[in-house]
């Protein structure tokens, strides 16, 4: 146990005088001695959950005030122990306390890791000394390699050597090292490369209502990936709702902690925990159809390889399956490399002489594996991974494509099955094409959609159309009218061609009506520009009388005369920065209703109109 003249040692080594008072909070120099001398601190354990089984991994230590002492909140006692030169005396207090309690309450017999919490002011303290977690682990009988030290990211580092130098201490006395509330400071990649941490946990404002925010989707599902690739476990931490438990599970996240799950407690609850296996299941990356628009729906799993296997095993699985092109090497589902058919048999069994067989026969498979030459997502269209294929070097133009999800192994993709199904789905594009404009009809749409919806894009649909093209139609004449659609097609083209480069799509419904799709920032411009356009066309629509007029009369539905405005356009615009979109289905119902609010404007102004819909839906 830890004296109260360590304590003091600790403390005075600072120079800090402790008549150190600041009343306006209550938590001072003195309050926070008086907290480590009448110890009035506790420790609390919430656990962590393994996302493949749901058993516990392990258990978070949260430092905690007694009942008597409740008036003080323990994140300003911390702040606070910054401000007054005492955090290093809280933080081993803390940490003395987390690993004394769990191995009372026999963290030792159930195989479970230890998350202890510390802070990067405490390890870069000239008061603070390296030797105390030792001692502790020592003399409560804890495996340093069960301790895992929480690090702060939210905390500011000002001397990021003396930083590193104690990391890497703990690292090589055995500790393994994870980064807490990744996102939430503004020191995350530099200390991400500066620690290389063991694990990370991501902030938990990026995790609540991740369901319903694209852009936290987005975030953690890049942070996830990047962590996956280099080797990192991932926890999320934060769960309060099943909807977020699904995303990050889907995501493929290892670990998962929550007041969902499991509250923390002051004994080691929560041996397991009933977590549905939704990691398990195949994402549909494409449309409703079946046509096949990610490469993640034409990969293959081929069992991967160990680094540490034998090269006579590579050779084994060569020689019994004579259709296998390639092999992945992989550990803790992180690809390390592959093993392409020709080169391994050329270079390392025949070798330059006959003799790669006996001089490489004991080698291990890390020591011959090839990077791969292009690694991409599951959510890769099939256009950008060919694409990727030709950046490549031509000795390596044929080699299987590996495929990984969230940074994690998948399967692989041979060139010549991405060339079929680019192929095919070229075909099936054309043949949905509308034959007045040539743009892609509903099917295509309904396909652009749902891969934009799977690979979680923020976007937004503008949805034209013509006001009262019925009437014009049957007063000019469907050749006319075929004219006024064919060149509000051009116009629609023109305009967003430009401004969306590659991110916008049009697309032909059908009749009068026309989809578009842009990124938000510029959604209401292109609007404003095809109405500009559409209206400079107007007098080649109409016969002079009727444009100067301002009106012509036709008859409309009841088959009765009426007088109609010249032609305009109503533009209903759904954004999936404002709405969750799940589905098609949802997103087609809501750009409905809005293109009706559009029409019913257009109906009030006696012009074009746009309508963008905010209402944030749950």
């Amino acid at each position: 146990m830890i004296s109260r003249s360590k304590w003091d040692m600790a403390i005075d080594s600072e120079g800090c005088i402790s008549k150190n008072r600041n009343s306006a909070d209550g938590i001072d120099r003195q309050t926070i001695l008086e907290l480590l001398d009448s110890n009035s601190l506790t420790t609390h354990f919430q656990p962590i959950f393994s996302s493949k089984d749901g058993t516990v991994y392990g258990y978070e230590a949260l430092a905690r005030i007694k009942e008597d002492r409740k008036n003080i909140n323990i994140g300003e006692l911390f702040k606070k122990a910054i401000l007054t030169n005492t955090i290093s005396s809280l933080d081993v207090k803390c940490r003395e306390n987390a690993i004394s309690l769990a191995s009372s309450l026999g963290i030792n017999h159930i195989n479970a890791y230890l998350f202890i919490n510390i802070c990067p002011e405490a390890l870069i303290d000239s008061a603070h000394s390296l030797g105390i977690t030792d001692e502790l682990a020592d003399e409560w009988g804890i495996s340093k390699e069960r301790i895992i030290l929480e690090i702060t990211e939210e905390s500011a580092i000002h001397n990021c050597d003396l930083f590193k130098e104690a990391v890497a201490y703990y690292k090589k006395r055995g500790y393994k090292i994870a980064i807490d509330d990744f996102g939430a400071g503004y020191g995350g990649l530099k200390m991400l490369s500066v620690i290389e941490p063991d694990f990370v946990k991501i902030d938990r404002h990026f995790i609540s209502n991740i369901d319903k925010a694209t852009i936290k989707f987005n975030l953690v599902d890049s942070i996830a990936s990047a962590c996956h690739r280099i080797g990192i476990k991932v926890i999320a931490e934060g769960i309060e709702q099943e909807e977020e438990l699904k995303v990050v599970m889907d995501m493929g996240i290892d670990l998962l902690q929550g007041y969902y799950l499991y509250k923390p407690s002051p004994i080691l609850n929560g041996d397991r925990t009933e977590i549905p296996m939704l990691h398990n299941r195949k994402t549909n990356y494409c449309s409703t159809n079946g046509e096949q628009c990610f490469i993640g729906d034409i990969a293959e799993r081929i069992d991967p390889i160990l680094p540490s296997s034998r090269l006579t095993a590579a050779f084994n699985r060569f020689i019994e399956n004579s259709k296998l092109r390639s092999l992945p090497v992989v550990e803790d589902d992180r690809v390390i490399g592959m093993l392409h058919r020709n080169r391994f048999l050329e270079n390392n069994i025949l070798g330059k002489y006959g003799y790669g067989m006996h001089l490489n026969a004991k080698k291990f498979i890390g020591e011959i594996v090839e990077q791969p030459s292009l690694t991409v997502e599951v959510n890769t269209t099939l256009e950008d991974a060919a694409q990727r294929i030709q950046s490549r070097k031509f000795e390596f133009l044929y080699d299987d494509i590996c495929v990984t999800k969230n940074g994690k192994y998948y399967g692989i993709v041979a060139v010549h099955i991405l060339l079929d199904a680019i192929t095919e789905k070229s075909l099936m594009l054309a043949k949905n094409s509308n034959p007045l404009t040539g743009l892609p009809g509903n099917e295509s749409i309904q396909r652009e959609i749902n891969k934009r919806l799977a690979q979680n894009m923020h976007f937004d649909v503008c949805y034209i159309d013509i006001n009262n093209f019925k009437p014009y139609n049957d007063h000019y004449g469907f050749e006319k009218g075929d004219m006024v659609i064919k060149t509000l097609a051009c116009i629609i083209e023109e305009t967003v061609k430009p401004d969306g480069f590659d991110f916008s799509f049009v697309g032909h419904i059908g009749g009068d009506d026309f989809i578009v799709i842009t990124p938000p920032q510029i959604s209401i411009p292109v609007c404003e520009k095809i109405i500009s356009s559409f209206e400079s066309t107007l007098p080649a629509f109409h016969k002079m009388e009727d444009y100067n007029r301002g009106c012509y009369v036709s008859k409309n539905r009841k088959n009765e005369e009426e007088t109609f405005n010249l032609l305009s356009l109503s533009i209903g615009i759904v954004s999936t920065e404002v709405h969750k979109i799940k589905s098609f289905a949802q997103l087609a119902s809501i750009a409905t209703e809005v293109k009706k609010a559009a029409k019913m404007k257009s109906a009030s102004i006696c012009r074009s109109s746009i309508v963008r819909d905010r209402r944030l839906m749950g």
